[in-house]
């Protein structure tokens, strides 16, 4: 039988410690509300890394710190599934993965919070490290505690076996998606990742970049790797918007003589509709996209034909300072779950793109996922419960990008012409969900949802002249958002 896991630490403020890994899952940071809190003088981000157990097996994700996750010196920008004598580094902290045998010393050591496990067994709770040697034990949980309800969501009972279940075989299923658009994108793991969220929430991308990032190959490589229809649209002024839903063509029967009007279906009328360049055509051939993204259907002469699920509509855009742009009306962009700005290439992966598209070498790409599998897996993010501590952080996010709002930041009150609508909060809760399924886990947490706010927010935030004439970028204003609002406390629960 194997023991349970414990994380050791060699070397740092809290040499000489062990961590139990008793439940799952467990955050570390410096914030009061991680699972284990570092003392400041770790360095340690506010919420720096979560270890996460399915099955027996414990993995590793970094939540966006400064510093970074390490495992055995490598620093992870993915979950890292951990095996035993793995050397992890978090901030100053040195530990080793390994087995907890049980004879551990009972000093004290890293401070586990107050918050109950996903699956608590009886008196037992969290730990929190406060320096010194050994392991400190968790104390019994008392019905005296006064705390605001948990801060994620457990799935209960026979839905949680049934959605862990189908999550052991769609994970596995999702992570080889990604693998083979790696095969030919080099680099953009960030915008990867946000593809697949949008892929499990239902919701439209809009990629934001200069000509020649590969924005256009890394749709079409996606629509490759997955077993669905897809069409390419390509905007030009001259584009009307029966080009893109279609028209009625009139058809006359040569035997009777009877004239009729017949729906030709238009590339709409797909799964995967690539909107090359969208900001080349006017308004009003944009707004053809409305109802298609909104309803998922189309109307045509009275005539309502819907589309067959999944739809995505992922858009490219060029900079609007280039010629020849028409900016995208405000009702268009809140349709589109995220905004991703493709930047340029690191240097290495200059060199490597370089060097692949410049040879005679040719990528085979393979179908990876269908149609059917990703309605399961939509179905999945849908079915996740979601806590209301997560509910409230995120509508408390979403309302203080609004300069009317009491809660709104000085930043905002500022420059913000136009905050973000409710379709923000309902955005920044499905990507939490589907941030919360690509790690592996089956518990939502605030985290999740600020990892999402910037794709969410920064094109449902409209600045002001004052930060037009300053200089402001709208992914400053909602950095100070982050920074500013703080997660629900005691006292937004007490009656």
């Amino acid at each position: 039988m194997s023991h349970p896991r414990r994380l050791k630490i060699i070397a740092g403020k809290y040499k000489d410690s062990s961590i139990p890994l008793t439940y799952s899952p467990l955050t570390v940071g410096r914030s009061d509300d991680n699972s284990i809190v570092l003392a400041p003088e770790t360095a340690a981000s506010r919420h720096h890394a979560e270890f996460v157990e399915d099955g027996g097996t414990w993995t590793l994700r970094d939540l966006g710190s400064l510093n970074g996750t390490y495992v055995n010196g490598e620093r992870i920008e993915w979950p890292r599934l951990l095996h035993l004598g793995d050397k992890i580094k978090i901030a100053t902290e040195m530990m080793i993965y390994e087995e907890d045998a049980g004879n551990a010393s009972a000093a004290s050591g890293p401070t586990l919070s107050r918050t109950l496990p996903t699956k608590p067994k009886a008196g037992a709770s969290t730990v929190i490290l406060e320096g010194g040697a050994g392991s400190l034990p968790a104390a019994p949980q008392t019905e005296q505690d006064a705390r605001p309800p948990s801060t994620s969501s457990a799935v209960p009972g026979e839905l949680a076996e049934d959605t862990a279940a189908q999550l052991r075989v769609l994970l596995p299923q999702l992570e080889s998606v990604v693998a083979e658009i790696g095969k030919a994108i080099v680099g953009q793991k960030d915008i990867l990742h946000s593809l697949m969220l949008a892929l499990m929430s239902r919701g439209h991308v809009l990629m934001i970049g200069l000509p020649g990032l590969a924005k256009t190959l890394m749709i079409r490589t996606l629509a490759e790797v997955l077993d669905l229809r897809y069409r390419r649209i390509q905007f030009t002024p001259d584009l009307m918007p029966a080009d893109i839903t279609g028209t009625d063509v009139l058809e006359v029967d040569e035997a009777t003589g009877r004239k009729n009007y017949r729906f030709i279906r238009g590339p709409v009328f797909t799964n995967i509709l690539l909107a090359d360049e969208i900001n080349r055509t006017p308004p009003k051939t944009q707004a053809a996209l409305l109802e298609a993204m909104q309803e998922g259907h189309v109307t045509a002469a009275g005539e309502t034909y819907p589309l067959a699920p999944p739809f995505f509509v992922l858009a490219t855009q060029n900079p609007l300072e280039q010629e020849g742009t028409y900016p995208l009306p405000e009702a268009q962009l809140d349709r589109f779950m995220f905004s991703l700005r493709v930047n340029y290439p690191s240097e290495a992966e200059e060199e490597e793109i370089a060097e692949s598209t410049t040879s005679d070498r040719a990528v085979e790409l393979h179908k990876r996922m269908s149609g059917a599998e990703i309605l399961q897996l939509q179905r999945l993010v849908r079915r996740l419960p979601v806590s209301k501590h997560v509910i409230k952080y995120a509508t408390r996010l979403a309302r203080a990008t609004r300069p009317a709002d009491p809660r709104a930041p000085e930043a905002v009150r500022k420059w913000v012409h136009c905050g973000a609508g409710p379709r923000a909060t309902q955005y920044l809760l499905l990507a939490a969900k589907a941030g919360a399924i690509m790690r592996g886990s089956l518990v939502v947490n605030c985290n999740d949802v600020r990892l999402a706010a910037l794709p969410v927010l920064r094109h449902r935030m409209f600045t002001n002249f004052a930060a037009d004439s300053e200089g402001i970028d709208v992914d400053d204003i909602i950095a100070k958002v982050l920074k500013e609002v703080h997660e629900p406390g005691e006292k937004d629960y007490q009656k």
